[in-house]
This record gives structure tokens, sequence and C-alpha cells, in this order.
């Protein structure tokens, strides 16, 4: 992860992956919010994995694993000011300062341990399937920028998956981040064109995409079709973000 990620302007992997879960978790705040508050219709856990595995939250976070979006909302580890450019109402750009909420922060340290990750998240997944029976299924998003170091990591995502609610089965979603150029491979629904074993492993551990989200990300200008996976490699940062919004997409908020 402390390598760079392909893309226009050079950045750690580290830092790419980080920000795109910060902005995913506080526009997952926004949307959820109503007049009495952010309502709960997520609830959130973040897991790092690499010298060590387990939550990744920070702040007053720290050590919790599945949080209710609510307390997310209100507890970011801290607020930074970052610049972005937005419409004059001009037709061009101008530079301004905003608010950007950390609840977690980048690290690059450790190997590849994606087999004792996906064991923990599995834990997870069990117990909030057992505790919601009527909920929608789990959905455990994978990130990951190499192969598993701990071992054939199919096992564990194979435990993941097979388990469920009234809704149907856990999802589980992987993205490979790639310090190489080139096109990515954005939900495909055949392993025919992989470049390699490892991304034929992640395309087989990888759920096909609901639906709802298939018709998501035909709206985004994905080639979908009923077998598409949700899975990318080679991502960019670009198609991190988008992958991230995808993968999370609910089919309504009430």
């Amino acid at each position: 992860m402390s390598d760079p990620i392909g893309g226009e302007v050079p950045q750690q992997k580290a830092d790419v992956v980080a920000d795109a879960i910060n902005r995913l978790l506080t526009e997952l705040s926004v949307k959820c919010a109503k007049e009495e508050g952010v309502r709960d219709y997520f609830h959130v856990a973040v897991v790092g994995y690499g010298a060590t595995v387990g939550s990744a939250f920070a702040g007053s976070l720290a050590g919790r694993d599945i949080v209710p979006l609510s307390e997310v909302a209100d507890n970011p580890a801290r607020v930074d000011e970052r610049s972005k450019k937005v419409p004059d109402g001009a037709g061009g750009l101008v530079e301004t300062v905003v608010n950007f909420p950390l609840w977690m922060d980048p690290v690059a340290h450790g190997g590849t341990p994606m087999n004792r990750a996906l064991q923990y998240a599995e834990g997870l997944v069990a117990a909030w399937t057992e505790r919601y029976p009527a909920s929608f299924p789990p959905i455990v998003i994978n990130l990951t920028d190499g192969e598993s170091t701990d071992g054939d990591p199919i096992a564990a995502a194979e435990a993941i998956t097979s388990h469920a609610t009234a809704d149907g089965a856990a999802l589980l979603f992987n993205l490979h981040v790639s310090a190489a150029g080139g096109t990515p491979t954005s939900f495909p629904d055949t392993a025919g064109g992989l470049p390699d074993s490892y991304a034929q492993t992640l395309f087989a551990m990888s759920s096909p995409l609901p639906s709802h989200m298939r018709s998501y990300a035909a709206s985004q200008g994905q080639r979908v079709s009923e077998t598409t996976r949700g899975f990318v490699y080679n991502a960019d940062i670009t198609t991190v973000v988008q992958f991230l919004d995808i993968g999370t997409r609910a089919t309504e908020l009430r």
C-alpha cells in the first residue's frame, strides 16, 4: 500500500484508499440524514489488515467493530481542511477550502494477511446475520493491493457468503488497487481475459451484483449482465471511488 496508485497524479495507494473510505462514510451520513438526525440505515465496520488485523477506526471509535451510522457520523477522529475546486458560476473553477472528516488514517505496513482478514470479517457477518435475520444481507468489500501472504483465501471467502438473511446471501466484493497503468478490468461477468491466476481467484471469490446494483452500475456507464460480479482489477483512483459507490448502493432508504 506504500506504492503509488495508477492515475494521472501519483498518490500512495494507502492514501487513496483511506480518502475514498472517509469520503464514503461522509456521503453515507449525508444520504441518511433526516430532520431528526442520521438514521441507522447502515451499520459499518472498517477492518484493516497488514502487520495486524482488526478495527481501523481511529479516535473515539478505535477498537469498535460494527458501528451504527449515526455514531459514525457523530464521531470522526478529526476534521481536516482540504482544498477543492468548485464552479465559479461563470464557466470556470475557483479553489475553496472544505471540511473533510476522517475516521481512519492511511497505513502501509506489513504483509497481506487476506485469509485472516476475511476470517475476521466472517465472524462479524455471522454475528450480524444471527442477530438481524430479516435485514439486507451484509456487504463485505475487500480492498487489496496484492496476493494473500497467509494462505489461500477461497475458503474464508466462501464462509462469508455462506451466511444469509431473509433477503439473500452475504455479499463479498473485491477491489484490487494497482501501481500499474492501463485500463482497469471493471465488473466482469467471466474470468476470461483476466491477466493471471491471482485475478481469477479474486473474481471467483466475488459475489454477483444484485439487480439494483447492476442497474446503478449501468447508469454509471458500466457494461453489466446477470452474471456480472462485484470485482475490479487494476483499479485507479477514479475506479476506487466509483466501486465503493456502486458496492454500497442501497435499494431504498425510507
